[in-house]
């Protein structure tokens, strides 16, 4: 009986926490929408910011981005850091999961 405690203990937070991280990471928008607001710590701009396509980027780096399963997204109303505004996303697709990292301020 201990033992069964202990998986229920362990297990289901463990499926809760999974499930979560693959629900955050689903779409382009949800993925960048969790880094914004995990590693820029900026969750008021994660949420209330909007999102479309950087067609400058999307553009020039076109064949690098093919290769990557990548494209480039900007925030309508972007988190700014030491008086950068953070604008510029690359989100990839790895699998059927997205991951966003923060481009530049081209």
């Amino acid at each position: 009986m201990n033992k069964n405690r202990i998986m229920i203990r362990v297990g289901l937070p463990l499926v809760f926490i999974v499930n979560l991280f693959i629900l955050l990471h689903l779409t382009p928008n949800l993925a960048l929408r969790t880094y914004v607001f995990f590693n820029t710590l900026h969750p008021i701009s994660a949420v209330t910011t909007g999102i479309i396509d950087d067609k400058w980027h999307n553009n020039e780096d076109k064949i690098e981005f093919k290769k990557e399963h990548a494209k480039a997204y900007t925030l309508t109303k972007p988190p700014k850091s030491q008086n950068v505004e953070m604008r510029n996303y690359i989100v990839k697709k790895v699998g059927f999961l997205y991951f966003a990292d923060y481009l530049g301020y081209y």
